[in-house]
């Protein structure tokens, strides 16, 4: 779907990025992926690193290119950019701006409010989430505007709908939202499309090590271990930038918020180990989450809140 094709996906190493640069691997693409040094990065021995993304992508058909880059120093993402653009003589046709390097500190400060963080954590979620995807957007801008074609991706969360974690994820995702509409609407003129995309529950990495194995017999923490149970592998968005780079009409979707279940009903593609997983505006879903599962079952699956129902929800008017 995608031979000849040249993406970028940042923070690849593990998580959704990992999954979205296989399936544009698979789809034929050559694909640059980035990630810290492995000192940097806090992984794990056991963990996917960078290299072996890359390596995988290649051997699903694709060209995998891993690059270390540290997206919080602004002259490092711009050596990135300037490589790719040497070695692809002005090529990019996908960004997908991921990296993100506060899910440690996310986990790590549950349940603790604004005042009682230290205040630089707004630098540790925001800077190589919210910052660096701007920068990147940047550049990919100024390499896919001069060919009249392109896909900017931003990876956010509900998190920029209703409060979620804490107050600096919240406004940051918001922004991740709000950057891909405003700039979608520039980028349209030239043929460049830009969107912001929401996954569902993602069965992870670092989920299923911490969530998915916690003594925890709680009735929150059950309900979150059955959410990621019935959530979405990490490939499911990859799917998304897939079916989204291939569409000759994506132009019709730019300057939005997507969400991944219903890009897989608009499509019609499954998730890689076989399940369809369900849209945040599915109702029936909602009502499951809800713990109202007697009101779910009479729930067709089809049955969505509409778009801007779900948009008032973070109405701050």
């Amino acid at each position: 779907m995608l031979k000849g094709k040249v993406a970028l996906v940042t923070g690849a190493s593990r998580g959704i990025g990992r999954g979205i640069a296989l399936q544009l691997g698979t789809a034929g693409a050559t694909v640059y992926v980035t990630g810290r040094q492995p000192s940097q990065s806090g992984a794990k021995s056991d963990m996917p690193t960078l290299e072996k993304t890359a390596n995988e992508i290649t051997e699903r058909g694709g060209e995998g290119i891993h690059v270390y880059c540290d997206h919080s120093d602004a002259k490092d993402i711009e050596r990135l950019f300037e490589r790719i653009k040497k070695d692809q003589k002005g090529k990019l046709d996908i960004l997908v701006n991921n990296a993100y390097s506060a899910v440690n500190l996310l986990m790590n400060s549950t349940g603790k409010k604004f005042w009682e963080l230290d205040p630089l954590a707004w630098d540790e979620i925001n800077n190589v989430g919210l910052r660096n995807h701007y920068i990147c957007s940047v550049y990919a801008a100024r390499m896919m505007i001069p060919n009249k074609s392109g896909l900017i991706v931003n990876i956010s969360s509900p998190g920029g709908l209703k409060y979620l974690f804490n107050v600096a994820y919240g406004v940051g995702k918001e922004a991740c939202d709000r950057m891909a509409v405003d700039c979608g609407i520039e980028l349209k003129k030239h043929n460049v499309a830009m969107v912001s995309l929401w996954p569902g529950a993602v069965k992870t990495e670092t989920v299923m090590d911490t969530v998915m194995k916690s003594t925890d017999t709680s009735e929150t923490t059950q309900r979150t271990k059955e959410m990621f149970e019935e959530g979405e592998t990490i490939e499911y968005s990859g799917k998304c930038v897939v079916h989204l780079a291939a569409d000759p009409n994506v132009m019709n979707k730019t300057a939005r918020v997507l969400v991944t279940g219903d890009l897989g009903d608009y499509y019609g593609f499954i998730d890689v180990d076989g399940s369809k997983p369900k849209s945040v505006r599915s109702i029936k879903y909602l009502m499951e989450r809800a713990n109202y599962r007697g009101v779910a079952g009479w729930i067709p699956e089809w049955c969505k809140l509409p778009g801007w129902m779900l948009s008032m929800a973070g109405n701050k008017l």
